[in-house]
C-alpha cells in the first residue's frame, strides 16, 4: 500500500466543479441535498447511445469562461477541464495572482483521455480517401496527458505535471500524487482532481460489459481541488485539510471479501498514522454505486475498518457513474456539504474508491475550523 498519511495536513483552498448540476460547488451541493435529477441526454448524438440512463453536462461555452482566443482546436474534454480549473482558482482567490504559479503543479486522474477525439481520428484515418489529410492540430487532443498539459499552459502553471490512469481510483491517486509533490518540495501548490467525458463509445462499453446495475446511470464531470502548503496561503480562507491519501492493489481476481479487506486496510492504516480512532470519522463519501455488487463490498470494507457505517454520501446516486472523476467529485461533495452551517458536528470525512480491477483507495479530509 502507498500512502501520504504520515505527513502534515495540506490546505484545500479552492474547488472547481463541472457536473450535470452545472459549474460550481453550489450547484453540486444543492443537487446532493435534493437529488431529483432525472435522465439527462446529451445535447447532440443522443441516438448514438445505448438504452441507458444518462446524466450529461449542460451545454457549456468554453469561450464564456476562458475567452475566445486559442479555443478553436481544443476538444470538449479539455474545455471541461479548463472550466473546472478556472472555477478552482477563482474559489481559491487566485484568479489574478501570478507569484505562486511557477511552483504550482497539476495532477489529473483520467483512465483514457478523450475517447471521442481518439475515435474521430481513428475513424478518419480508416475512412478518408488517400492521402488521409488529418489536421495535425487535432492530434494533441488524443494523448492521455492533454488535459493536464492544457491546464498548465492556459494558467501558466510551471510546477510538476502528471496524469494518472487508475480506473475508479484515478482521482484518489491524483490527490495522493499531489500531496506527495507538496510534501517532498516539488511544488507549493497543486491542482488535483479527475475528469470523465460521456461518449457513445464509453457508454456502449459499459452497456456491453454487463457490470452496471439496472437502475444505474452513466454520468460525466470534472472536479479540481486546489491543494496548498499552508505557508503560501497568505491568510486566504481554507475550505478543509487533506490529511492523507492511500491506494492499494488487491489483485485482478480478488474475492469480494479480499476487496473489502483491502479498503479496510487503507482506511485503518491512514487513521493509525494520524492517531485517529475509527469512531472519530463522521461521514464517508462512497464511490461504488453503479456497478453490480460493488456497493455492498465498499460498505463492508468501511464497516470492517470503522466498526459501523457512519453517515454516508453517494455522489453516484445524483451524478451517475463517473469512473475516473468519481473520487474528485466525492471529495467535492464533502466540501459542498461542509460549506455552510449545516452538519456542524461533522469534522472528519473519508472518501473511498473501489475498482473492479482490484484497486482500492481512500482520502482523509478534515473540516476547516
Amino acid at each position: 500500500m502507498t500512502s501520504t498519511g504520515f505527513h502534515r495536513p495540506i490546505a484545500i483552498t479552492g474547488c472547481g466543479v463541472v457536473s450535470p448540476a452545472g459549474v460550481g460547488l453550489d450547484g453540486l451541493g444543492e443537487l446532493m441535498r435534493t437529488p431529483s435529477m432525472s435522465h439527462v441526454e446529451p445535447e447532440s448524438d443522443a441516438e448514438a447511445y445505448p438504452p441507458l440512463a444518462l446524466r450529461a453536462l449542460p451545454e457549456l461555452s468554453l469561450r464564456d469562461h476562458v475567452g475566445r482566443k486559442g479555443t478553436r482546436r481544443l476538444d470538449r474534454m479539455v474545455g471541461i477541464a479548463l472550466i473546472a480549473t478556472k472555477a478552482a482558482l477563482d474559489s481559491a482567490g487566485r484568479s489574478e495572482e501570478r507569484e505562486l504559479r511557477p511552483r504550482t503543479g497539476v495532477s489529473l486522474g483520467t483512465s483514457t483521455g478523450s475517447i471521442a477525439s481518439l475515435a474521430e481520428i481513428a475513424t478518419d484515418t480508416l475512412l478518408q480517401d488517400e492521402p488521409y489529410m488529418i489536421e495535425p492540430s487535432r492530434f494533441p487532443n488524443t494523448v492521455l496527458n492533454s488535459c493536464a498539459g492544457q491546464m498548465a499552459i492556459w494558467n501558466s502553471l510551471k510546477g510538476v505535471n502528471s496524469t494518472l490512469a487508475g480506473g475508479h481510483v484515478s482521482s484518489t491517486s491524483a490527490v495522493r500524487y499531489a500531496l506527495n509533490a507538496i510534501h517532498n518540495g516539488h511544488a507549493t501548490s497543486m491542482l488535483a482532481g479527475g475528469i470523465e467525458e460521456l461518449t457513445p463509445h464509453m457508454a456502449w462499453a459499459w452497456y456491453k460489459s454487463g457490470l452496471l446495475r439496472t437502475d444505474a446511470a452513466l454520468g460525466e464531470g470534472c472536479a479540481i481541488l486546489v491543494l496548498e502548503d499552508k505557508a503560501v496561503t497568505d491568510g486566504r480562507p481554507i475550505m478543509a485539510e487533506a490529511l492523507g491519501a492511500a491506494t492499494a492493489y488487491c489483485g485482478a481476481r480478488t474475492k469480494r471479501t479480499s476487496l473489502a479487506a483491502g479498503i479496510a486496510g487503507c482506511i485503518s492504516r491512514l487513521l493509525a498514522r494520524h492517531e485517529l480512532r475509527a469512531e472519530e470519522i463522521d461521514v464517508v463519501s462512497l464511490g461504488a454505486g453503479a456497478q453490480i455488487g460493488a456497493r455492498r463490498i465498499e460498505e463492508q470494507g468501511v464497516r470492517l475498518a470503522l466498526g459501523s457505517l457512519p453517515t454516508t454520501v453517494r455522489v453516484s446516486d445524483a451524478l451517475g457513474e463517473c469512473f475516473s472523476a468519481s473520487g474528485a467529485l466525492q471529495a467535492a461533495a464533502l466540501l459542498a456539504r461542509w460549506s455552510g452551517a449545516e452538519h456542524p458536528a461533522e469534522q472528519l470525512g473519508l472518501v473511498t474508491s473501489l475498482g473492479r480491477d482490484g484497486s482500492v483507495g481512500c482520502l482523509l479530509l478534515r473540516r476547516a475550523c
